[in-house]
């Protein structure tokens, strides 16, 4: 890899595959950035975020090695499990920025129904979960990493959308009206190609 070419890692959401960012790629066509798109397989919620993340930390591992630095982008429940990589798994000392998008760092109140037997992975996401606490607890492990938060005001997907926001760094107010506008609409995708060429 040479040494001007920035890696860029973009983790999709639960119910969403690689392609949700094919609209923001094309806003990030320049050519010291290496794109990478990892495929987590969710099974509809059913799994674990954690054994997402270690599935995430595997496939870093295999594109870039162990010594490469990366910008991390996580998009609704990528964003959790970006996190877990991050805080727990040693991935905030090799990452330089971490964009969220719309994730739920607080929990959803629209996870609430959901039974953690069937759906572990959409119950971690549920306000008050142990892997929430345990998360924003351990913030001050992301203290060496850039973090910035968007998030929609009407977010029905995270709700309360304005609770999206990581408890550290820098948090904007997306100007679009729903979850999927946050990684599609072009408003919301001028602003974080914004971010990632500034940070």
């Amino acid at each position: 890899m040479r040494s001007n070419v920035r890696n860029l890692v973009l983790v999709h959401g639960l119910w969403d595959e690689p392609s949700v960012f094919d609209r923001f790629v094309g806003y990030l066509q320049t050519e010291d950035l290496s794109i990478f798109i990892p495929h987590l397989e969710h099974e509809g919620g059913r799994v674990c975020l954690k054994n997402l993340a270690i599935e995430l930390d595997h496939l870093i591992l295999d594109r870039f090695g162990t010594d490469e630095f990366i910008q991390l982008i996580g998009f609704s429940m990528g964003g959790l499990i970006s996190r877990i990589w991050l805080q727990q798994m040693g991935g905030a000392s090799r990452t330089s920025s971490f964009i969220s998008v719309g994730s739920p760092h607080r929990g959803t109140f629209t996870a609430q129904l959901f039974p953690t037997k069937l759906f572990c992975g959409i119950a971690e996401m549920k306000r008050g979960s142990a892997l929430v606490k345990e998360l924003n607890r351990e913030t001050h492990l992301l203290k060496s990493v850039r973090c910035i938060s968007f998030y929609c005001r009407w977010d029905l997907m995270v709700f309360p959308g304005w609770q999206a926001v990581l408890p550290i760094g820098k948090h904007f107010a997306s100007p679009v009206f729903t979850h999927k506008d946050l990684i599609t609409h072009h408003r919301s995708l001028e602003i974080l190609a914004e971010a990632i060429i500034r940070y």
